[in-house]
């Protein structure tokens, strides 16, 4: 179990380095593209997609931030501290993913149209 323990705390960190990464590289590539739209002109156009590539950048930075935490305290000695803590940042991160999915898509998961053909497919 030491093994697993010592091999996993490294895979742990490198998951949470590339979640912070692609933050940071999420943050500076919509940030240009911003830059672009506003050379163009179209403020309001380039404002939204600015806001919607900087959610979906941060989202996918978040989801790898909570996959990095659970595997961190996997491999930390379970204790009702150590558990009631992840599930704490699991459900702030997990709260701050949902609310930036609203966003980006603009409405409530649960009020979004589904494509009647994806129903077909999947049967």
């Amino acid at each position: 179990m030491k093994d697993f323990t010592q091999f996993m705390e490294p895979v742990a960190r490198v998951i949470e380095s590339f979640g912070v990464f692609v933050i940071v590289i999420s943050i500076i590539v919509a940030t240009v593209v911003f830059l672009r739209g506003l050379r163009r002109g179209d403020r309001k156009d380039a404002y939204d997609r600015y806001r919607a590539n900087l959610g979906r950048g941060i989202l996918l930075g978040l989801e790898l931030l909570v996959g990095a935490d659970i595997i961190a305290t996997v491999t930390a000695p379970l204790t009702w501290e150590s558990v009631g803590l992840l599930g704490l940042i699991v459900l702030i991160r997990t709260f701050l993913s949902f609310s930036l999915e609203t966003e980006i898509e603009g409405e409530w998961p649960w009020r979004r149209r589904r494509d009647p053909s994806a129903d077909h497919h999947a049967r």
